[in-house]
């Protein structure tokens, strides 16, 4: 028998996700942002799932584009670091990708690189960030730079969403006014949202929306929100029950005895750590056995991790154990751990991933 833990991916919760994205989109093109392995969940898989309703793709970097292009994913391709090198530029034209253009070095690069072929360029405006992005001031002559371009095909203007997810944060509205004031009357379509623009602020709903973790079932918010109810976690990571045993009151637990029992305590060890991605959660850490919530309880081992099974009844090894998914929100495990619902997701790793699709009647999103 092999080792339990797995992940397993329900695509047609993607395509649920997707479609709710659309909705909220108002009309405008959404880009499903699949980049870092589709935040874990399989890029090939994801985009070859979605490819005949996504108006198109977003990925981090060219080897990422590549190797979808290679799966046979046709569809629209965004680059969003752009390029790093000059030399690029000749397969982003010839797999007609679009490329993010966020610096002014790359406008230089693009000025002494002749294509045969046109490419279409996002041009990005930092536009209170300060990561990435062309300085508000500087936005409009680089955008008349690359007009100038004969292979450039299209420029497209956009931003990106510090604090979206921070829903009473005023900063939000902040950048879509900078934004705003510095592309007024220059002629092409815009991109701002991310999943918590999308979600949460209508002025962020423009030509283009680039959601990420909402496709993938998880909110992107740190507290409560109502958009919960009406996403399907995709990934669920499953193990199982390896070990049982019973200890006195007074028994410390794992590594540096990090939590000694305060009673006689049944305690069940799951095939499970963070050597598969499951983030260093502190005691109390919710996980499901038999369907049934049970606290973590001691430190989180490499392969191993330890829940207390005291509360419920008729646990055996080999019954299962669900470490996220439907029944437990992923972004409420991320809350416990003190971290991010896309770190968990995209730091899975060791164990095999299996993928379902079920065909499902039409439904309200």
């Amino acid at each position: 028998m092999s080792r339990p833990a797995r992940a397993v991916i329900h695509l047609d919760a993607l395509k649920h996700n997707y479609r709710l994205a659309k909705s909220l989109a108002g009309g405008g093109n959404v880009l499903a942002v699949v980049k870092a392995d589709a935040y874990g969940h399989g890029a090939i898989r994801c985009a070859q799932s979605l490819s005949e309703q996504a108006d198109g793709f977003a990925v981090a970097c060219i080897e990422e584009a590549l190797e979808l292009r290679a799966a046979g994913i046709r569809n629209r391709l965004l680059i969003l670091e752009g390029f790093f090198e000059h030399s690029e530029l000749t397969d982003i034209a010839s797999e007609n990708l679009d490329i993010v253009v966020q610096s002014l070095e790359q406008i230089k690069q693009l000025e002494q690189t002749p294509l045969e072929k046109p490419v279409r360029v996002w041009l990005k405006m930092d536009s209170g960030m300060h990561r990435v992005g062309i300085l508000p001031g500087q936005y409009r002559d680089a955008w008349a730079r690359l007009e100038q371009l004969p292979w450039i095909d299209e420029i497209l203007m956009m931003t990106h969403l510090a604090c979206a997810d921070e829903t009473d944060n005023g900063f939000t509205l902040q950048q879509l006014e900078v934004f705003e004031q510095h592309t007024l009357g220059l002629p092409g379509k815009r991109s701002i949202a991310n999943s918590a623009g999308l979600i949460h602020c209508a002025g962020a709903r423009a030509d283009w929306s680039r959601p990420g973790l909402m496709l993938y079932g998880a909110s992107p918010f740190d507290h409560a929100h109502n958009i919960e109810s009406r996403l399907k976690p995709v990934m669920e990571l499953h193990s199982a029950i390896i070990n049982i045993k019973e200890v006195p009151a007074g028994s410390p637990v794992g590594y540096s005895g990090t939590a000694v029992t305060n009673k006689t305590t049944r305690l069940g060890v799951i095939a499970m750590g963070y050597a598969d991605g499951y983030p260093l959660a502190p005691n109390g850490t919710p996980v499901l056995v038999n369907g049934q919530p049970v606290p973590l309880t001691g430190r989180v081992s490499m392969d191993m991790l330890t829940v207390d099974l005291s509360e419920i009844a008729d646990v055996n090894v080999g019954d299962p154990a669900l470490l996220w998914g439907k029944d437990l929100p992923v972004t409420e495990v991320a809350r416990h751990a003190g971290t991010i619902p896309y770190q968990l997701l995209c730091n899975i790793n060791r164990f095999p991933i299996s993928y379902s699709q079920q065909v499902t009647c039409k439904e309200r999103v």
